[in-house]
């Protein structure tokens, strides 16, 4: 379905439609009770709230057969993270990899694989539509283009059950973070600084109802600063605005808002550590003055470099912009009553647009090593900064680093879902039954580029490049770039390319529920349809000629020996993408309420996800067919089955969980070889997982408990490709993660710490090198002088553990040197509130 047929049926829904999940107790909730803080006395525990994410009908969650959590306005000022996947690390059975920025996170669910970045089984909500329809786009994770601030009222997450069935490409489960809508009068300002790091930030929101059943709620923020760890530059910098009005009327309610996101932040990739002991007990240490948890690998020195665009004009491409993210959105909500039927609709158009930074150190050595390739005699300097044109005679350590950029040019997303809701009374019990339809128009429409640059590893924002000249004097290198593409190892043209394609989904489903007494069955299907159109441009595709051309790329009217291959795209003959895909998605389930306190459930779902861009690179395409050349690449099953059982009494509610999940998958992921040399591996596997999830809450008196865990127990069933990893545990999944966050309240100080960990996992699918677990430790404290006014410390880390994210060797390489992906080290940030 085109964009004009989505605008020609949101116009007809909104004489018609919307659905209970934005105007429901949830939202209402997580306003009243923020209202009441901000008088400076503590809230009233709140009641029960109707959950309504991935179900037909808001309702307790004791009656429902999901398994779901929520994260109100109190938890997330408990937390000492501001990013989307930091944020979701304080959930049940996710599991969040990411340096808490937004952007560049691998994130999952239930032990299903982290075969690359991004969330590809999991979607990523706002207000109850997706934020991007695919969760993996390559070098453009969902959470790039989403933030955390005083707007944001809570987090709704269903793991597994209906998930599938009421959002497209949502198999593993839907994440929706839920706006304020101004139920009550009242606004913040908040204003908030780094302790020993550059970064300072101002928040504010406002919302009141304006009489006559309207209301209203704005809101954003901005930032500014080098941020927790030293680059030499302002890494951080700009901000959001959201806001929203609301009509209601007896029946229903139409709500129109917009958001505008034009924010930036450093890219934390990759960098080289030391590993020494053993795969079973590895050592991780740190190059000379170079810590990861407070180093960057970026620097103003090397953020400038010559390449080539799109359309094959020089550029000087700027790495300063980092994870540069541009939302303008606007959309509606509405519902009404009509003959019984509660006929709801959501709306959204997002102009979605940015770049991707990354520069990951590829091979680590000291210099001699790189003097080679000059040949013998060849000599090493510096190309920029106070040392510029100074030789390097000794062995410092410098790294040969692989430069992406991506320009995410369009990733425009329109989406529609309307549906109609009716209760029966039917016998003894009633009968809940929905009908929607769900379409949507995602535009991907960018541009990728690499680049091998030479520098050195001084840290502390001030690493520099480095050049290399024959001995008769020639340079090798432009300005410290080696090569414009890959200089080792891997195939150029796999990774300049052109994509302009736009994905259009349709998607019927619908649902039933009977309750009767304490018993309620439901069932829901969904039947998802998509046409992929549009062209990709790579060397890969060619006619035969070379991919490769001579180049004066720096434009200094000479060819260097770096410029004598460079990789051009042939813009008059792209490979054209023309296919059709569909996959029917289904789950049932069963709720027994046994008392007021207590019930328990059991369900089992099968549920898709479409591949987008992925499957069309070069290495996936048929130029001629114009559709993938493995018509198995198309689509990726997830099926689940889970039970569990549900208690709440008073101050006290326990969730507990068992499930299991299998799914197949085809996919590239960036692995290792033995000596820590990167490379891309394409995988063809299915994979299963089962484990148990468990969330309490505990609350008595001045002191509250919340407390979450997932132990899984997930193994790689069958590879296609490479039959000796049947049987082996997938990369990256532990068998056991953890939070908890104790906290207190006396008076005018409330204090507490929030404590995540996991146990250790392996590097890579070899199962060979470990990957050591973790446990971070971030307390916090605030303390409200005045009514209104809260003054509040947040300490990330405060013991400064290593938190590894992700190592990238299989196995300790025999030159004790691998990169590897960590959290922030101790990070602790002031705020001073103001409600009124």
């Amino acid at each position: 379905m085109r964009l004009s047929t989505a605008l020609t049926a949101t116009l007809l829904a909104t004489t018609a439609a919307m659905p209970a999940h934005a105007r429901g107790s949830a939202r209402e909730d997580a306003d009243t009770a923020a209202s009441a803080q901000s008088g400076g006395t503590p809230a009233p525990a709140p009641a029960p709230k109707a959950f309504t994410t991935g179900v037909a009908k808001g309702r307790d969650l004791l009656d429902t057969a999901i398994s779901a959590s929520t994260l109100d306005d109190t938890d997330l000022q408990q937390l000492s993270v501001s990013s989307i996947a930091g944020i979701m690390q304080n959930i049940p059975g996710i599991r969040s990899e990411t340096s808490d920025i937004d952007g560049f996170s691998a994130i999952t669910i239930r032990g299903l694989p982290l075969a690359a970045e991004g969330s590809k089984f999991l979607q990523l909500q706002e207000d109850g539509l997706p934020v991007l329809e695919f969760g993996d786009i390559q070098f453009a994770g969902i959470d790039q283009f989403l933030r955390a601030d005083l707007t944001l009222s809570q987090v709704q997450a269903i793991r597994g059950g209906s998930a599938s069935t009421f959002a497209s490409n949502s198999p593993g489960g839907l994440i929706n973070f839920i706006s304020r809508t101004g139920e009550t009068a009242g606004g913040t300002v908040q204003v908030s600084s780094g302790v020993g790091h550059d970064l300072k930030r101002i928040d504010f929101a406002y919302g009141s109802p304006l009489g006559q059943g309207w209301r209203f709620h704005v809101g954003g923020f901005y930032r500014s600063g080098e941020g927790p760890r030293e680059i030499g530059y302002t890494g951080f910098s700009g901000g959001q605005i959201k806001a929203n009005i609301t009509k209601e009327f007896e029946g229903g309610y139409i709500r129109f808002y917009g958001k505008y996101l034009d924010d930036k932040q450093p890219n934390y990739g990759s960098v080289p550590i030391t590993v020494g002991g053993t795969n079973a007990d590895p050592q991780l240490g740190f190059l000379p003055g170079y810590d990861p948890r407070d180093q960057g690998y970026f620097s103003p020195l090397t953020s400038s470099y010559a390449e080539v665009d799109r359309n094959n004009n020089r550029t000087v491409l700027d790495a300063r912009d980092g994870l540069a993210a541009q939302v303008k959105a606007v959309g509606l909500e509405a519902q009404f009553e009509i003959a019984g039927w509660t006929v709801t609709n959501r709306f959204r158009f997002s102009d979605i647009s940015g770049s991707y930074n990354d520069n990951v150190p590829f091979v680590t050595a000291p210099a001699p090593f790189f003097a080679q390739f000059g040949g013998p005699g060849a000599s090493l300097s510096y190309a920029a900064g106070p040392q510029s044109g100074q030789a390097i005679t000794d062995a410092r350590l410098l790294a040969l680093s692989a430069r992406i950029y991506a320009d995410l040019e369009s990733l425009d997303n329109v989406t529609n879902d309307l549906r109609a809701t009716r209760v029966w009374e039917v016998g003894e019990g009633k009968l809940t039954t929905t009908a929607g339809v769900y379409n949507s128009r995602q535009d991907i429409r960018m541009f990728w580029n690499f680049t091998s640059t030479l520098q050195d590893l001084a840290g502390g924002g001030r690493n520099a490049p480095v050049n290399i000249t024959t001995a008769s004097g020639v340079p090798v290198t432009d300005s410290g770039t080696l090569a414009y593409g890959f200089a080792v190892g891997l195939p150029f043209s796999i990774y300049h390319n052109r994509y302009d394609v736009g994905y259009d989904v349709l998607a019927p489903y619908g649902s039933v529920n009977y309750q009767i007494g304490k018993l309620a069955i439901g069932a829901s299907i969904r039947w998802d349809k998509g046409n992929v159109q549009g062209q990709v441009f790579s060397p890969g595709f060619g006619d035969g000629r070379a991919p490769f051309v001579p180049f004066d790329v720096n434009g200094d009217g000479q060819v260097s020996l770096a410029e004598s291959r460079v990789p051009v795209l042939p813009l008059t003959r792209p490979a054209p993408v023309d296919y059709d895909y569909d996959y029917l998605s289904y789950s049932a389930g069963v709720n027994y309420r046994f008392a007021d306190r207590l019930s328990a459930f059991a369900r089992y779902s099968r549920g898709g996800r479409a591949t987008a861009e992925n499957a069309i690179g070069t290495e996936t395409l048929d130029p001629l067919a114009g559709r993938p050349n493995n018509p198995d690449l198309l689509v990726s099953v997830v099926k689940q089955a889970e039970a569990g059982v549900k208690y709440r009494k008073a101050g006290l509610s326990l969730f507990l969980t068992g499930f299991w999940a299998s799914t197949d998958e085809r996919n590239a992921q960036i692995t290792a070889d033995a000596t820590g040399q990167a490379f891309v591996q394409q995988i063809e596997r299915t994979y299963s997982a089962k484990g148990l999830e468990f969330e309490g809450e505990y609350k008595r008196g001045p002191f509250t408990l919340v407390a979450g865990a997932t132990y899984t127990r997930a193994k790689i069933d069958k590879d296609v490709l490479a039959p000796a990893f049947d049987g082996l545990t997938p990369r990256h999944i532990p068998d056991f993660a953890f939070f908890l966050r104790p906290s207190a309240e006396f008076g005018k100080v409330t204090f507490g710490t929030a404590v995540n960990g996991t146990t250790e996992s392996f590097a890579q699918d070899t199962n060979q090198l470990v990957q050591p677990g973790y446990v971070i430790v971030s307390p916090f404290v605030q303390y409200r002088p005045a009514e209104g006014l809260t003054v509040a410390v947040n300490a990330f880390n405060v013991f400064d553990r290593l938190a590894v994210v992700s190592l990238q060797a299989p196995t300790i390489p025999a030159s004790g040197l691998t990169n590897a992906q960590v959290m922030n080290g101790r990070t602790v940030t002031a705020s001073l509130r103001y409600a009124f």
